[in-house]
C-alpha cells in the first residue's frame, strides 16, 4: 500500500475517533497528549542519523561538482520569496475577508514565549562538537553545521578521504532504509495524532467564536497550497505538471497537517524527494534541512493573519497601510528565526509578533491558545508543501533531477 494511502487512512481513522470521544473529558486529553508525544517522538525517531550522514555526503559530492554555493543561494531566494508571498497574500486576504472579532478573555494571564536566539546561535558551536550528534531531536541545525564541516572535509584530498567518503554514504544509504521502516509504519501512529487533532478541534467549533478565523485560514491553506504554489511551479518551465508533484507530497502534506512537526515529517519528505520527485540525494539532503529551518512562510502567514484579527478584536481602530508593511517585515524575518521552533513555529511567530508590535498587544495572542493546534496545522501545512516543491525546483533548475512515473511513487 502507497505511504500516502496509510497515512490517510489511518489519520481519517483518527478523525473519527477524536470525534466520537468527549472533548471535555480531561483524564482523555491527558491521555491523549502523553501518546501524542510519544507519536512525535517516533516519527521523529531516525531523522538525525539520516539528515547527518546524508548532507555530510550531499556537501562531499556538490563540493565535487563545484555546484554547492550556487544551489545554497538559490534556495535563499526561494525561502525569502516564498515567504515574502504567502505574507502578502494573507494579509491581502485578511483585509478583504475579516473575520468576527474574538472576545478578550485573557484577564490576569501570563506566558513567556522567546525564539531565544542567541541561544541557539550558541547551540551551533558546542565547546565539544560530537554535544551535537546527542540532542531532543527538535533543533538539528547544528548537527547540520557538523555534517557541514565533515563534508567540507572529506574534500580535502580524496586520495585520504576516499574509504572515509565511502563510509558515510554506505551509513547514509543504511539510515535511509530505517527511515523508510518507520515512514511506512507511521499510518498506524498518525491515528493517535488524528484523534488528538479532532478532539481539539471539536472543542474549538463548540466555543464558536474562531469559526470565522478556522474557515479563513482553511480557504488560504487550499488557495495558495493547491492553488497558487502549483501555478508558481507551472511558470517555472516548460513540461512541469505541478498537479503530480502535488501528488507526489500527498503523504508528507498529511503527516505535517496532523502532526503540526516539521521534523516528523521529515523523514517523509526525503523519501517524497527522492521517490516521487526524483530529486538526487545531493540536493534534497541540503535544501530540506534549509526549509525546514528557514523556510517557514506558511507559519508567517498564519502568524501575520492572526496578528490583524487580534489587533481587531482588541481596538476598533483599522490597521493602517504602514502597520501591514511593518506586520509583513516583521514576519518574514521571524519566519527566519523559528529553527528551534518545528513543533510550534506558527504559536510561537505570532507570540513575538504581538511583543513587537507592542502597544499593549504583547499577550493577545493568548486570545487564540485554544485553537493555536490549528494555527500550527496550517502553518506546518503550507510549509510542508513550499519545502516539498521548492526541492522539486530547485533539483530540476540545478540538474539533479530526474522524473519518476507516477505508479512507481511511494
Amino acid at each position: 500500500m502507497k505511504v500516502w494511502l496509510k497515512l490517510l487512512i489511518g489519520s481519517l481513522l483518527g478523525v473519527t475517533l477524536g470525534l466520537l470521544l468527549p472533548h471535555d473529558n480531561q483524564a482523555v486529553i491527558s491521555a491523549l497528549a502523553w501518546v501524542e508525544i510519544l507519536a512525535i517522538r517516533i516519527g521523529r525517531y531516525s531523522l538525525a542519523p539520516v539528515i547527518f550522514f546524508s548532507l555530510a555526503v550531499a556537501v562531499y559530492e556538490l563540493r565535487q561538482d563545484n555546484r554547492m554555493w550556487g544551489l545554497v543561494f538559490r534556495a535563499a531566494a526561494l525561502i525569502i520569496g516564498s515567504s515574502v508571498l504567502l505574507v502578502f497574500f494573507g494579509l491581502l486576504a485578511v483585509i478583504v475577508f475579516p473575520p468576527a472579532r474574538i472576545p478578550i478573555l485573557i484577564e490576569g494571564q501570563k506566558e513567556v514565549l522567546s525564539l531565544a536566539i542567541a541561544d541557539g546561535v550558541l547551540e551551533l558551536f558546542p565547546s565539544n562538537a560530537f554535544a551535537a550528534l546527542i540532542s531532543d531531536g527538535s533543533y538539528i541545525l547544528p548537527l547540520c553545521v557538523l555534517a557541514f564541516f565533515l563534508g567540507a572535509g572529506l574534500s580535502y584530498d580524496r586520495t585520504y578521504t576516499k574509504g572515509i567518503a565511502q563510509f558515510v554514504d554506505a551509513l547514509s544509504r543504511i539510515f535511509y532504509y530505517v527511515i523508510s521502516f518507520f515512514s511506512e509504519i507511521l499510518g498506524a501512529v498518525i491515528i493517535v495524532l488524528g484523534a488528538f487533532w479532532a478532539i481539539r478541534f471539536q472543542g474549538a467549533l463548540h466555543s464558536e467564536v474562531f469559526r470565522d478565523l478556522i474557515i479563513l485560514l482553511a480557504g488560504l491553506a487550499l488557495v495558495t497550497g493547491f492553488g497558487i504554489i502549483p501555478l508558481l511551479l507551472y511558470l517555472l518551465g516548460p513540461k512541469i505538471n505541478p498537479w503530480k508533484q502535488l501528488y507526489g507530497s500527498t503523504g508528507s502534506i498529511i503527516a505535517g497537517f496532523f502532526s503540526g512537526d516539521l521534523n516528523f515529517t521529515l523523514p517523509i519528505l526525503i523519501r517524497s524527494a527522492k521517490e516521487n520527485h526524483g530529486v538526487k540525494r545531493r540536493v534534497n539532503a541540503l535544501t530540506l534541512p534549509l526549509f525546514s529551518a528557514f523556510g517557514r512562510g506558511g507559519s508567517a502567514m498564519v502568524a501575520a493573519v492572526s496578528l490583524i484579527v487580534i489587533i481587531k478584536s482588541y481596538s476598533s481602530l483599522g490597521v493602517t497601510l504602514a502597520d501591514l508593511f511593518t506586520i509583513s517585515l516583521a514576519s518574514v524575518i521571524v519566519s527566519l528565526l523559528l529553527a528551534r521552533h518545528p513543533g510550534d513555529g506558527t504559536f510561537a511567530a505570532l507570540a513575538v509578533l504581538c511583543g513587537f508590535y507592542g502597544r499593549g498587544f504583547e499577550a493577545g495572542y493568548l486570545i487564540l491558545k485554544p485553537v493555536a493546534f490549528y494555527l500550527i496545522a496550517i502553518g506546518t501545512f503550507l510549509d510542508v508543501v513550499i519545502a516539498s516543491i521548492g526541492t522539486y525546483a530547485l533539483g530540476r533548475m540545478s540538474g539533479y533531477q530526474e522524473e519518476k512515473e507516477i505508479r512507481h511513487f511511494i
